[in-house]
């Protein structure tokens, strides 16, 4: 089998001397890993492609146990992003939460744009780190099928106009006459949760939050992805690092 496609890489491992493994993220073929050979040799026509963040075409085909690109050529290699530790080690969590919330072999054009979306409005500027790490992580977690239950109060159902205690454990909220377990987020942070997970993805970045709550929206997302994986991430540690 062979095919050519568009794709993002998201992470890259020396193999020898002068080959790679390149992981993919394509639209459909979800996260794949394949074999460049020659790739980190001065005069391959793949050094440039064959790199983290890079988006490019890939055309590749099925080995015998493997996956191997034939050739590849950068079209996106986002070099605003290089030049500023702390958007790329932003954009290197991205990266991270795709090959763990993301299928191998299955369709995945949502998570792709929702990632070239980020990384791009993160190069140009034109959204806070912040605003962009936390739509991300919502978005990738719900497009994975964890999205939280915004529907209403867990207890009795209603949508109340004011605060609301949202329990990042269980992924559902409860107003403060039923109970008070949980972080207390504003009616602005819940709005902006709704926004992220119900619009398509060439909306969910079309909203601001006061600089208060866009840092309760990252906190309580965050910490609801965390806890949905059970895991945290050396890319997210690093970013928290050199971003401080």
């Amino acid at each position: 089998m062979s095919m050519v496609t568009d794709a993002l890489v998201l992470k890259v491992s020396d193999v020898g001397e002068s080959d790679r493994v390149v992981t993919l993220l394509t639209a459909e073929f979800g996260v794949i890993r394949a074999f460049a050979n020659r790739a980190k040799k001065i005069n391959s026509k793949m050094q440039s492609a064959a790199q983290t963040l890079c988006y490019g075409e890939f055309s590749i085909y099925s080995g015998k146990d493997s996956y191997i690109i034939d050739s590849a050529a950068a079209k996106e290699v986002f070099f605003g992003l290089r030049e500023d530790i702390a958007l790329l080690s932003l954009g290197q969590y991205f990266c991270s939460l795709a090959m763990e919330l993301i299928p191998e072999g299955e369709p995945a054009p949502e998570s792709l744009r929702v990632i070239l979306n980020s990384l791009s409005f993160l190069q140009k500027g034109r959204r806070t780190p912040a605003f962009l790490k936390a739509v991300t992580e919502l978005k990738l977690i719900s497009l994975a099928g964890f999205a939280p239950d915004l529907s209403g109060c867990s207890v009795c159902g209603k949508s109340p106009a004011g605060q609301v205690y949202f329990n990042t454990a269980s992924g559902s909220y409860t107003c403060p006459g039923c109970s008070s377990s949980g972080t207390l987020i504003s009616p602005g942070v819940l709005t902006a949760m709704k926004h992220v997970i119900f619009n398509p993805v060439d909306r969910i970045y079309s909203f601001a939050l006061t600089p208060q709550d866009e840092l309760a929206f990252g906190r309580v997302t965050e910490k609801f992805l965390l806890s949905r994986l059970g895991k945290t991430f050396k890319t997210l540690d690093f970013y928290k690092t050199v971003s401080q």
